[in-house]
């Protein structure tokens, strides 16, 4: 299913060749960038196996600016680690807080960022159980005192009945503490479903809350301030390139409405990434391939009359090369995201999109090599208070098993 995936998810892999068919096809075309604009770039650690490998997702900042992360493969037992990255003087110090084992505590953390709620990391993991995980990593304690061991919990096992598999990506919580993500597989028809997992008492209860007719979904869901969840399927649709949907609450319980289906030409095709909301509930994301160079879009969805009309923000060059995963806003609401093989040399970007009078700016900043900066970034940034972006590439570095890097303004 996954570039460098081993041979684990045989099922998985075949519900969903056709999606990740596109994943491997831009590794054999050329692509064209604009020129780099910033030179700021530093690898923060390079992944080594036994600490890590194939870094999938993308970092998540905490108020101190500590980075956490999950790698795909590697760690202790070859399935994936959740690890931390903290600030000592003018060095980034890594510990691995937990290695996978591919048995009941899952394997195979994928696309989705962690999520942090109550000083707990949170996340999926895209097998092990019996068809995937939902886990809580956090410090264990001694006493009434924490100690510097990290413990992880399962918080729910995926495939059992209709309760969804495969999920490929990451969670989001609302204000009372509860999380809702997506499962490629699973469901009622098997393509897929949205699900919702509460908290009661000590223990934690997932339900579906809905189900997808086909689609496959990849990318996690986005929560508005009135409990809507936004989100897209890569395929799906009339034309077969992806949607954009909503679900809303409603006394018979969750209904989806259809805000936008792609069509294939400059609006793009296949968002495989999910959305990110703006202050005034607009909806900003981007697409795979497609749009006016064929490389895929930066998009943005506002509110027309009783519908949603789609702007496309910017093309970019090439084929089967675009962002992989959701954008980030910085406080300024500037725009920032990667690219999976576009750039000057073919594997991928970190770019910028800044707002001016007449329309969206671009800037990249940065373009990898393939080399020790790393290559191939499958996942979102992170931007803290100061500017300084933190991301993650999913090959090359010194071992070549991916790296964490920092861009500095």
């Amino acid at each position: 299913m996954l570039q460098n995936q081993p041979g684990r998810f045989a099922l998985a892999r075949r519900a969903t060749a056709v999606l990740f068919a596109l994943i491997a096809a831009f590794l054999f075309g050329a692509s064209l960038s604009q020129l780099a604009q910033s030179q700021t770039y530093k690898v923060i650690h390079n992944f080594a196996v036994s600490d890590g490998a194939t870094p999938y997702a993308g970092p998540t900042l905490d108020r101190s600016g500590n980075v956490y992360g999950t790698t795909y493969l590697g760690g202790s037992s070859g399935n994936g680690s959740v690890y931390e990255l903290s600030l000592s003087g003018s060095s980034w110090v890594f510990t691995s807080l937990y290695s996978f084992t591919a048995g009941a505590d899952g394997a195979g953390p994928g696309f989705g960022s962690l999520a942090i709620s109550r000083g707990a990391l949170f996340g999926t993991t895209e097998g092990g159980g019996n068809f995937g995980t939902a886990f809580e990593v956090r410090r264990a304690s001694s006493g009434s005192s924490l100690t510097h061991a990290w413990k992880e919990t399962v918080v729910h096992t995926f495939g059992v009945g209709k309760d969804g598999a495969q999920p490929l990506n990451g969670v989001t919580f609302d204000a009372a503490g509860n999380f809702y993500g997506t499962t490629s597989l699973g469901g009622a028809d098997g393509n897929g479903a949205v699900f919702e997992v509460k908290r009661s008492g000590t223990k934690w209860i997932e339900s579906v809350i809905y189900s997808f007719t086909s689609a496959n979904p990849v990318a996690g869901v986005t929560l508005d301030s009135h409990g809507n969840l936004y989100g897209t399927t890569s395929f799906g649709g009339p034309s077969g390139d992806g949607v954009v949907f909503k679900l809303s609450r409603s006394a018979s319980g969750w209904k989806e409405t259809v805000l936008y289906n792609f069509k294939g030409g400059n609006d793009g095709q296949h968002p495989v990434g999910g959305l990110v909301l703006d202050k005034t509930g607009n909806l900003y994301g981007s697409t795979f391939q497609g749009g006016a160079n064929g490389g895929g879009t930066v998009y943005k969805l506002s509110r027309s009359g009783k519908g949603w009309k789609l702007t496309t923000l910017y093309s970019f060059s090439g084929g089967f090369a675009g962002p992989y995963n959701n954008l980030t806003f910085d406080a300024k609401g500037n725009i920032y995201g990667t690219t999976n093989g576009d750039g000057a040399h073919g594997f991928g970007s970190v770019f910028k999109l800044t707002r001016t009078n007449s329309g969206w700016k671009f800037t990249d900043l940065y373009d990898f090599t393939n080399g020790s900066d790393g290559g191939s970034p499958y996942g979102s940034v992170a931007v803290d208070a100061h500017g300084n972006i933190f991301g993650t590439a999913a090959v090359g570095g010194s071992d070549n098993q991916g790296v964490v890097f920092e861009i500095t303004p």
